[in-house]
């Protein structure tokens, strides 16, 4: 357990964006003295995380120093005015590199800005650098791409949890009070949980994905990572609404979402979902032992809290993982016939075994999509909010990660995914030695109001918050990287004879290790889609169907 909880921390790099906008606005505080402030932090810290694919010093200092004259001059624009962000390195940003984290788009630099990008611009927000993720959102913990993989905070021998995995230690490190991750399965909630932040997947459409490389056209969401409920509200504020530059945006009215945190859930109706962590998902008893004392500061609180079942988890993960998988494998088709070399073991571990799929099974998915969104809106009558954990425990060590697990274990997270609407990550705990544990709020679509106002009064009644990771530059670690453990392909003569007829139809040139892969993942891709199949009303319509712009 961390030394000390009630500590009150006073450097500006502890500085949350309220506290930090606060002292702004009074002129009691210089965007230029937060941004060096935080800069040289990183340029001190950053080597022990790499946290940062590339930092923007020149840009941040530039905007800092504009944002300053502006406030000088009387023209403060909001609570994000000066103050510092990061970006996951799967947005665009234009003259400014943008990697995913890949040799295949190492030297790419955008003309445009993503939306969300540009509107933190308009906020006033300073550009401290782009953060890593994995590849193309997807594949790792990776030690065989252009950069390393980010640490935890915490231990840096640890994972950050992924996708968002730059973000969620840069949070955490006090390199940025805030930044923006994207989440297809879990990958702003994961690294929220495993290093100890707040972490939001807004509601599918609720913030636009325009200029944000995709990974699965159905299910991505770009959202918040900071340090505090509060923080996620205003963050969030700045990036929710309408953009016609995506098709899949929601044309809905934006309310006050820092005006919800009244602290006050007397009367709000909490769904405990505890098959997920009980049933279908293993979890240490630490997050068992974490989850009870959470429930128990809920009902001081007033909130209501009764046991509710939504689907086994492993049937919204084969709903997710056949969509997913096949459109992430559309998106990268012809790198993976030209380049398949070019990408890391562990992207291409979880990408080309999509190659099994077929249009029937990706269709049947999509229809079952549109009866899960059906069965969970009887919950969201019932309900105001949902709870689980997070992740199934503390942070685990760098190089335990095995790419077979994506497709054997189903997770905390994808059910949320799949239903679409607001889930946050927030810190409940911490283990003896001194990881984080996380809980998980999840909200009726377009309801992120009431998941912050829950979020916050937990928060507020519970002192995590204090505590912060301690980092010295002087201390030593290993960074040799993990031994590279190859995958246990199946050994059915007529399981790889299909993997290579659907590699050849697919006009894939494969190596034995390549094909060994998709050998490893068939058994449980096949299950999947086994899963999918039964008789069907000709009237159940898949959740994608055609709508004309508007």
């Amino acid at each position: 357990m961390p030394d000390d909880l009630t500590a009150t921390p006073t450097e500006l790099h502890c500085l949350t964006i309220a506290d930090a906008a606060r002292l702004i606005e009074r002129r009691q505080l210089s965007p230029v003295e937060l941004t060096d402030a935080l800069l040289a932090r990183i340029e001190a810290l950053d080597p022990q995380l790499n946290a940062f694919l590339l930092p923007t010093p020149a840009t941040a200092r530039e905007q800092a120093r504009a944002a300053e004259r502006e406030i000088m001059a009387g023209k403060y624009r909001g609570p994000l005015h000066g103050i510092a962000f990061g970006l996951k390195d799967i947005y665009a940003t234009a003259g400014i590199r943008t990697t995913s984290h890949s040799k295949i788009c190492e030297n790419l630099v955008p003309t445009e800005d993503a939306t969300t990008v540009a509107k933190l611009y308009q906020a006033g927000g300073v550009l401290l650098g782009k953060l890593a993720t994995h590849e193309f959102a997807h594949g790792g913990p990776s030690f065989d791409l252009p950069w390393p993989p980010a640490r935890n905070p915490w231990n840096r021998e640890h994972f950050t949890g992924g996708s968002s995995s730059g973000a969620g230690a840069a949070v955490a490190a006090g390199f940025v009070p805030g930044a923006l991750g994207s989440d297809t399965g879990g990958s702003i909630r994961g690294p929220a949980a495993l290093c100890g932040i707040v972490g939001m997947k807004p509601t599918y459409g609720l913030v636009s994905r325009a200029g944000v490389y995709a990974n699965s056209f159905t299910f991505d969401h770009a959202g918040p990572m900071t340090w505090t409920v509060e923080d996620c509200a205003i963050l969030l504020q700045a990036i929710a609404g309408h953009d016609p530059k995506d098709p899949a945006s929601a044309n809905c009215p934006i309310p006050d979402y820092r005006a919800a945190l009244t602290g006050d859930i007397r009367g709000l109706r909490i769904g405990i979902v505890r098959h997920l962590y009980e049933d279908d998902n293993t979890v240490t008893p630490e997050v068992r032992a974490a989850l009870e004392e959470a429930y128990a500061v809920f009902r001081s609180l007033g909130a209501t809290l009764e046991d509710v079942r939504i689907r086994p988890a492993a049937d919204y993960y084969a709903v997710k993982i056949t969509i997913a998988e096949s459109e992430q494998y559309a998106i990268h088709e012809e790198e993976l016939r030209t380049r398949p070399g070019d990408f890391g073991a562990d992207f291409l571990g979880r990408a080309l075994p999509a190659v099994l799929y077929s249009g029937a099974d990706y269709v049947q998915a999509q229809r079952e999509r549109r009866l899960m969104l059906g069965e969970v809106a009887s919950i969201y009558e019932k309900f105001d909010v949902l709870v689980t954990p997070t992740a199934p425990g503390p942070a685990p060590r760098l190089g335990t990660w095995r790419t077979i697990s994506f497709w054997q274990n189903s997770s905390l997270t994808t059910p949320f995914n799949v239903t679409g609407g607001p889930a946050l990550a927030q810190c409940m705990g911490f283990t003896p030695a001194g990881l984080p544990l996380s809980l998980q709020l999840v909200g009726r679509p377009f309801d992120e109001s009431t998941v912050l106002r829950a979020a916050h009064a937990y928060e507020t009644a519970t002192n995590w918050r204090s505590c912060r990771p301690s980092l010295d530059p002087g201390v030593a670690f290993s960074t040799k990287p993990p031994p590279s453990i190859r995958p246990e392909p199946d050994n059915d003569p007529a399981v790889r004879d299909i993997v290579v007829a659907a590699c050849r139809r697919a006009d894939l040139s494969l190596n034995d290790s390549q094909i060994d892969m998709i050998c490893a993942a068939a058994p449980y891709v096949m299950a999947m889609t086994r899963r999918l199949r039964r008789e069907r009303d000709f009237r159940e319509e898949p959740a994608n169907i055609f709508r004309f712009p508007e």
